[in-house]
């Protein structure tokens, strides 16, 4: 018998039976969706923090001063300034594998300019923190050596800021207030999202660390050359640890402290943080694929069993087959096709719904998704796998049977 008339006897079989047909379908059509939305979902959690990561800066580790301990109470992180300039200065020198540190100051408070205002962060900053953050200017200019030493009144806004202070207006030579301050606004910062805190980072005014600590920080500030932080970036293949290391000998030694005594700084490797939570959403990723597998494998299972079913009922159907010249590899072909085609079918209808969820997912719930044609592919392919796997046994057992004992079944 050929291909075509086998082919035939199979799709006129499932025609008959088109309710049995559609509802065996559904576990492969809920598996297969359930496979695409869950790699989007899973896809789009990588990408975040893939971003994250992105728009941190690659390679940076971050020295934050110390804290204090008075009258048995010891604060937090960054509570007594004792990192400097200087240090960042000497990181910069005579650490190997270090392209830039960056010292900062930072502060806090209401930004002004003409009848609007808006509460952000600011930044007493070098030229180096936008190297080391890999932070370009999409509008406008950076800092000159001149501003620098002369803390000029200048600065540099994210787009956050632009947006609430100047809307559609370009901020460009405007002047806002910071601290009754007014700086001059010299430049841009290209957008770049929430960090993995959440906070948004376009939400920041940049300027001299000289103007940040003579002009708008204060007095106490401005007497000596103590910085909040020191974020460094490594050169690319240079080893992190190693730098790390010799980052903190450098500050214990600059510092003067004895063996045994306590850094009073830390010493952060942000990449590390970042890749940890990248590697956890990956795994996150996999899990989800895995549990929306589970479908298709219940799908599998629903298939063989109305096949089973189908054998059963068609047994004298077989034998009159068979009776007439059919032999054991048509039997086998006929079921085998139905099972394949139920499979197919019911995958190419996941994967129109797959697709819609994905989009009521990224529209609706505001979740980040990335549907990928490799995914689609897979399910499909699973799907095809199943009916073939799952669609055997039971094309194996009709083509097993005799035609006499066949004819004989009541």
């Amino acid at each position: 018998m050929s291909f075509l008339a086998t082919l035939r006897i199979a799709m006129n079989a499932l025609r008959i039976n088109k309710l049995r047909s559609a509802l065996t379908m559904l576990g492969i059509i809920i598996g297969v969706a359930a496979v695409i939305v869950m790699i989007a979902v899973g896809r789009g959690a990588q990408a975040r923090v893939e971003d994250q990561i992105r728009s941190l800066g690659s390679n940076i580790i971050m020295v934050q001063s110390g804290s204090f301990t008075g009258g048995g109470a010891r604060g937090g992180s960054g509570s007594q300034s004792t990192i400097s300039e200087d240090d960042a200065a000497a990181l910069g020198r005579e650490i190997d594998g270090i392209q830039a540190a960056a010292p900062t100051l930072r502060g806090t408070g209401q930004v002004v300019a003409g009848n609007a205002n808006w509460s952000t962060t600011f930044y007493g900053v070098t030229p180096d923190y936008l190297e080391v953050r890999d932070w370009s200017i999409v509008d406008g200019r950076g800092f000159e050596p001149f501003e620098m030493a002369g803390a000029a009144k200048v600065a540099l806004i994210g787009k956050t800021v632009a947006a609430n202070l100047f809307g559609d207006v370009n901020p460009i030579d405007q002047v806002i207030r910071v601290r009754k301050v007014p700086l001059t606004i010299i430049g841009v910062l290209d957008r770049k999202g929430q960090n993995m805190m959440g906070q948004d980072q376009d939400d920041i005014v940049l300027m001299p660390i000289t103007t940040a600590r003579k002009r708008v920080i204060g007095s106490t500030q401005a007497k000596s050359r103590n910085v909040n932080a020191i974020m460094v970036k490594t050169r690319d293949g240079a080893d992190m640890d190693v730098a790390e290391a010799g980052m903190r000998e450098l500050l214990r030694q600059r510092h003067r402290l004895q063996v045994g005594q306590d850094d009073d700084f830390f010493v952060r490797n942000l990449s590390e943080i970042l890749q940890a939570q990248e590697a956890a959403s990956r795994v996150m990723a996999i899990l989800l694929a895995a549990v929306a597998s589970v479908s298709l494998l219940v799908g599998g299972i629903g298939i063989m069993n109305i096949m089973l079913v189908s054998v059963t009922e068609r047994t004298r159907e077989i034998g009159l087959r068979m009776a007439v010249g059919a032999k054991g590899g048509d039997i086998l072909n006929q079921f085998l096709i139905e099972a394949v085609t139920l499979s197919l079918i019911g995958g190419l209808i996941g994967i129109l719904l797959g697709i819609s969820g994905d989009f009521l997912v990224s529209n609706f719930a505001g979740w980040r998704t990335e549907l990928s044609i490799d995914a689609i592919f897979l399910a499909a392919g699973f799907a095809a796998v199943i009916g073939i796997f799952f669609g055997y046994y039971p094309a194996k057992k009709a083509s097993r049977l005799s035609p006499i004992e066949a004819l004989r079944y009541e």
